[in-house]
């Protein structure tokens, strides 16, 4: 489990983050969502120290995150896997070596070792065989997929995603969803994925935080974010036509 408590973070003197508290869970989807400006990205670099807070803790299992020196820091970031928004791939490797990256950087393992487990991710998210093709040579859906494959390359314990489904189409979207689903579940890993994307919400938002000005304004599950009467999530949840029309069927279905 991840524990954000009371973080604050300021950038200058404009204050983004404004007491925010929230516990990410294991083994389920977590969602951190708002318009865009509102923090939740601030909130999920502040969680794996691409920035300071101000004043709070986060916790990794207890482990306070924020006390800790540099050394003791790189242990808990080699138990994270991240999944970046534009993909981030070294145009200059291999699908093959961009998987191998993070493990010789990291780990002793053997040649033969680090083959086995490229191969063994490559399977996991159905690109078997792809090793030699270069990022230009993929499609974005295939270079999200491997982007995922690279993120559990070193059996993260904590997977983040951000804005995973950016830039594609609706069919691949669902694609990444659900291999993002199924790895969070099959592995236990503490999962959050950074969106705006409401299909994404509706498909795998175990638990959703809703960020606003800086603050939790809002937390719950898939299910009671069509329900609730708060009038910034409703704002925000039924900005899209596809929301519109699931407003629509909901008070059909209860008048």
């Amino acid at each position: 489990m991840i524990s954000v408590r009371n973080v604050n973070k300021s950038f200058g003197k404009q204050q983004v983050l404004f007491d925010v508290s929230a516990d990410f869970e294991p083994g389920r989807i977590n969602l951190i969502i708002g318009q865009s400006g509102q923090g939740k990205s601030v909130l999920a670099k502040s969680m794996v120290g691409l920035h300071e807070v101000d004043s709070g803790q986060i916790l990794f299992d207890q482990r306070d995150f924020t006390t800790m020196e540099k050394s003791e820091r790189s242990e808990i970031r080699q138990e994270i896997g991240m999944l970046f928004q534009g993909g981030a791939l070294f145009d200059s490797m291999t699908v093959e070596e961009n998987i191998k990256f993070p493990l010789s950087m990291f780990t002793k393992m053997t040649k033969k070792e680090m083959q086995d487990r490229v191969d063994f991710c490559l399977d996991r998210v159905n690109l078997q065989g792809r090793n030699a093709l270069y990022p230009s040579e993929c499609s974005g859906g295939m270079q999200k997929r491997v982007g995922i494959a690279r993120a559990i390359a070193m059996n993260p314990k904590y997977l983040f995603c951000d804005e995973p489904n950016s830039g594609l189409d609706p069919k691949t979207a669902i694609v990444i969803d659900s291999l993002i689903r199924d790895i969070t579940y099959e592995y236990g890993i503490t999962t959050i994925v950074i969106t705006h994307d409401m299909n994404s919400v509706m498909e795998i938002g175990d638990k959703v935080i809703f960020i606003h000005q800086g603050k939790k304004w809002w937390e719950g599950d898939r299910h009671s974010i069509i329900t609730t009467d708060n009038p910034e999530i409703e704002a925000f949840v039924f900005a899209s036509e596809f929301m519109k029309k699931i407003r629509v069927s909901l008070k059909a279905h209860n008048s």
